[in-house]
């Protein structure tokens, strides 16, 4: 079933092309990643997605809703997790349920029920800088995903954490995400991420940045745990290389 559609989507800045005519689509318990080099888009094109600025041309549509250019309808993780250095961690959590209006110890009830699912049981009177890197982005998960509706958009969520970390982050992600039926739109510019936790990657290239191209990876993402050392993930990161060199 298709949660999410972006389609047709043409925003400039400044009479420059910044996006044409981009359309992508996201179906439940899906992810999606849109991979693309700096500068051709992609953190424009979540902004739109999330409502954050509106196109020139093109619509968002949630759930059969239009929801172009309305912030608030869909949970955007940004590439750092941007706690709150002097809240608790159970605080940070909760502080979008606060922000719709309930009340703190009702939100800190609901957000407590997910910090064992999470891996963070324990960490909820902590503060941030007690955690690890990696905890802390369970954390701003735990926080995107509470009112997210089951769609979250991340903008390169694990780009900060070093490779052992990452690896760790990537394997618990896809996990949580069967575990909890999320769907997700990543944008990242590292190939190899795309190629593990995708089970589509949308190639965002040129200027003004398009969809060149497609890739869907067949490989199931519960078989990924040693995907990276297959002669199946080479030949995905070959298709996907020569793509952005032909672009």
């Amino acid at each position: 079933m298709e949660l999410l559609r972006a389609e047709g989507i043409t925003k400039a800045f400044d009479g420059k092309s910044v996006l044409q005519d981009v359309t992508v689509a996201l179906e439940e318990g899906e992810l999606v990643s849109i991979l693309g080099l700096s500068g051709s888009g992609k953190t424009t094109l979540l902004n739109i997605i999330s409502g954050l600025i509106r196109p020139d041309a093109g619509k968002v549509i949630l759930q059969g809703w239009d929801v172009t250019g309305r912030p608030g309808q869909i949970s955007y993780m940004l590439q750092k997790d941007l706690l709150l250095e002097h809240k608790r961690v159970i605080d940070n959590v909760c502080l979008p349920l606060v922000i719709t209006g309930i009340k703190k110890e009702e939100a800190r009830k609901q957000a407590d029920a997910y910090f064992g699912r999470f891996g963070l049981e324990g960490t909820q009177m902590l503060y941030p800088s007690q955690l690890s890197g990696g905890m802390r982005q369970r954390a701003a998960l735990l926080r995107t995903w509470l009112c997210s509706h089951g769609v979250v958009l991340l903008d390169e969520p694990f780009s900060a954490l070093d490779m052992i970390t990452k690896a760790q982050m990537h394997e618990w992600y896809l996990s949580m995400m069967r575990s909890i039926n999320l769907s997700t739109i990543l944008i990242t510019h590292d190939v190899d991420e795309a190629i593990l936790l995708s089970d589509r990657i949308c190639l965002l290239t040129g200027t003004p940045g398009m969809i060149r191209e497609e890739i869907r990876i067949d490989t199931p993402r519960e078989e990924r745990k040693d995907f990276a050392l297959t002669p199946e993930f080479l030949g995905y990161k070959q298709r996907v290389t020569a793509a952005l060199r032909e672009a």
